[in-house]
């Protein structure tokens, strides 16, 4: 494989995109150009919502090519173009064979939720100073413990354990709230999702780190539950406020994740017919909320 990397304006990615793609591109990907400099600038998007911004300011495109002369033609046709003026051709170079596992397995290290209470990849020994350890296996489903989300949930549960009561993980991935909420002493945990992967992987997860839980579909849901954690998305959340607000028992814990610090608003206006919501927890523009009913 030959990667051919330019730079180019956010006006112009769209367009560059697809004449790569007709110049007989593999795949294109586009990414913030002063990506590690104090210039980076996050964009944060939702599934199903238009984007804040279709690229970066100053964006990086990367694309493949199967020999090196497609994409020395492909950068040599793109010159000639006049769109081209305020782009840049950064190099055309070879893309080593890789091993997939062994490079996708060296994305995730041990997360450190708290100082005794971490999360490790099955490849890893537990750290010497983990009194608790989630042993779990990333890309079954989502729920890895590295994204803020996920932290701050996992955060929210190791303070309140023994208090946690009957528990329900509603959207549970790969179960990783599920389970550390069976390890920091909740009487009963259930976990829901609407993707049958997610559940088979809850389940190979429970299972791995010895805990008990039921998972299955959303509709096995009944409650009431003392604690209701629910790390999805912002969209999902507001229209299952009605639901999830009537799965907290009286006296117990609505959590919420997936918020970003500009929905907060959205969320307590969405909650407020049935419970207070406030934020409880930041993290990289990332929130969590929680309410008591």
């Amino acid at each position: 494989m030959f990667e051919l990397i330019l730079t180019c304006p956010e006006d112009h990615v769209e367009l560059l995109s697809d004449a790569l793609e007709a110049l007989d591109a593999l795949s294109v990907a586009v990414e913030d150009a002063d990506a590690g400099t104090p210039e980076e600038r996050a964009l944060f998007g939702e599934p199903g919502l238009p984007p804040p911004s279709e690229a970066w300011q100053r964006s990086r495109i990367a694309s493949l090519f199967a020999e090196r002369q497609q994409a020395e033609h492909a950068a040599a046709v793109l010159r000639a173009q006049d769109f081209f003026a305020a782009c840049e051709i950064v190099g055309v170079r070879a893309i080593a064979d890789q091993d997939w596992v062994r490079l996708t397995q060296s994305q995730f290290e041990p997360v450190s939720i708290t100082d005794r209470f971490w999360i490790v990849p099955t490849w890893h020994e537990v750290p010497p100073q983990a009194q608790r350890a989630i042993r779990l296996d990333p890309g079954l489903a989502f729920g890895t413990g590295t994204h803020p989300t996920t932290r701050m949930c996992l955060r929210w549960i190791a303070a309140h354990e023994g208090e946690l009561g009957h528990v329900i993980d509603y959207g549970c991935g790969s179960g990783i709230l599920a389970i550390a909420a069976a390890m920091h002493g909740a009487t009963r945990v259930e976990a829901v999702d609407i993707d049958p992967a997610a559940i088979e992987a809850t389940r190979f997860n429970a299972e791995s780190n010895r805990v008990e839980l039921n998972a299955g579909a959303p509709e096995a849901a009944s409650g009431p539950y003392e604690t209701v954690v629910a790390n999805i998305l912002a969209t999902p959340l507001k229209v299952l406020a009605p639901l999830l607000s009537r799965l907290v028992a009286p006296g117990g814990n609505l959590v919420l994740a997936g918020i970003l610090q500009r929905q907060a608003d959205e969320l307590k206006d969405a909650y407020a017919p049935y419970l207070s919501l406030h934020v409880a927890d930041e993290e990289d523009g990332w929130i969590l909320m929680t309410a008591r009913a």
